[in-house]
Parts: C-alpha cells; structure tokens; sequence
C-alpha cells in the first residue's frame, strides 16, 4: 500500500533522516517508533509532502508521490490524524465529519454545502462517529467534549475522505490508560474493516498489543523492523531506548 524508498532528509546540513525504507502492506498496522528526536515526525511529514527529501522516493500503491503537494496525496488516498486536533468549532460532531465526507464527494468544501444535499454525508458521518463510539455526542460542539473524544473525532474526519492509508501522528498522546486501551481498542476495529494504518505513538504498550509490524528509527536512521515482540527483544533497539522511560518515543 506504501512504499518509503531509501529516504533521506537534511535541515540545514543536520541529517534528520538517513537512507530509510520500509513498506506497509494492504490492510495492515505498521508503527513507526524510536527515541525522541529520532527522525520519525520527519517521515511522516515526507509521506505527506510538507518536508521534500534530498533522496528518496514514495508510493502510494504504484503511484509515485514525488512532486505533489499534500492536497493531490490527499486526493490520492493518504488521510492523515494530527496529534493537535484542530475541529471547527463552530460545526457540531457530526457536521464536523460530514464537511469532510462533502469534500471528498465534491472537490470543494464550501460549494458542497450549497450543490448538494447533506443527507448522504450525514448518514456516512454517523457511521463513522458509530464505529469510533462517539455516536452519542454527534449534536455536541467540540469545545465542550474531553481530549478522548476529540482524539476521535480527529480520526472520524480522516477517515471521512475514505483513504487508502491512515497516517496517524500520536493518537494516544495526552490519553490516561484506559481512554488510550479504549481508542487503541477502536483503531483495531478500523483495521478489520479494512483500513491501513500507519502511526507513531509515545505508548509503547499499546504499540506492541496492536500493531503487526513496527518499524523502529533512531538518530535519523532504521534500527529495526519486524514483529513487536522480536523487534523490542533486539539487543540495538532496547539500547536505545534505554533511558528513554515506559512511554519513549516523539
């Protein structure tokens, strides 16, 4: 589904990322993890097209990635869930995600408000807050509802544009125990229904209980990949994390 070849990315002489490949396959959970400062935002940011590697390239399924900007890949079937949720706070839960869905259906956000009826969008919005458990508040104003509930939404909206890959930038950041075992729980549940996803995420535990493959990074370049268990077994990924604590990784 995603394919990350040989890339690597330079801020102002400083490597952020050396030679690094790895590849999702269709409908499966890949983490990206390592150490703080190891390259691993950076990546992602690269996959999006906010950050332009000096070597590399990246395809979506067959399709080379270089040149487009974030827009096209979108287009393209990249959805992407931020760690800083951003909703409109103006628009309810629901409207929140059904914008998003018109968007998709239509090409532009605003005209879609006023070209089409909203019915279709709405019903595929509450759909989607169901399968994320966030039904029950779909009349609610994001200002009023907790970080759980808006780490959700986040996610209800990029799922909204129906991608084919599901990058997720710290899902569980900021999460207690239970909210981020629960949200953890959910992403599982997007994943049997067909969704690839790609995430970096500071909880290492839940990291290893849902992901199938982890692609470990650290100082810019790849330490390791492979199933949870063996990768975090490794004598060199355990080494660098050393220090780091139970919830290691940016």
């Amino acid at each position: 589904m995603l394919q990350v070849n040989n890339v690597t990315v330079v801020y102002g002489g400083v490597t952020a990322v050396m030679d690094v490949s790895f590849k999702v396959k269709d409908a499966e959970v890949m983490g990206l993890i390592g150490p703080n400062g190891a390259g691993k935002t950076t990546l992602m940011r690269v996959i999006t097209g906010t950050v332009k590697p000096v070597q590399g390239t990246v395809f979506l399924e067959s399709t080379p990635l270089e040149g487009k900007p974030p827009h096209k890949r979108i287009r393209l079937g990249i959805g992407l869930s931020q760690q800083i949720v951003h909703p409109f706070k103006s628009m309810t839960v629901l409207e929140n995600v059904a914008f998003v869905a018109g968007h998709g259906k239509t090409g532009h956000p605003v005209m879609s408000v006023f070209r089409h009826s909203r019915a279709k969008e709405k019903q595929k919005a509450m759909e989607i807050l169901h399968v994320l458990g966030i039904d029950k508040v779909a009349e609610a104003k994001p200002e009023n509802l907790p970080l759980g509930y808006l780490k959700r939404l986040e996610v209800a909206r990029a799922i909204a544009l129906e991608p084919k890959i599901l990058l997720l930038d710290e899902p569980l950041a900021g999460l207690n125990q239970l909210e981020a075992r629960q949200l953890a729980d959910k992403l599982l549940e997007l994943n049997q229904l067909g969704h690839t996803i790609l995430l970096i995420e500071h909880n290492l535990g839940e990291v290893i209980r849902i992901c199938d493959q982890l692609v470990v990074i650290d100082n810019g370049m790849k330490i390791g990949q492979g199933e949870p268990h063996k990768v975090m077994d490794d004598a060199v990924v355990r080494s660098a994390y050393l220090g780091e604590g139970h919830h290691a990784a940016s």
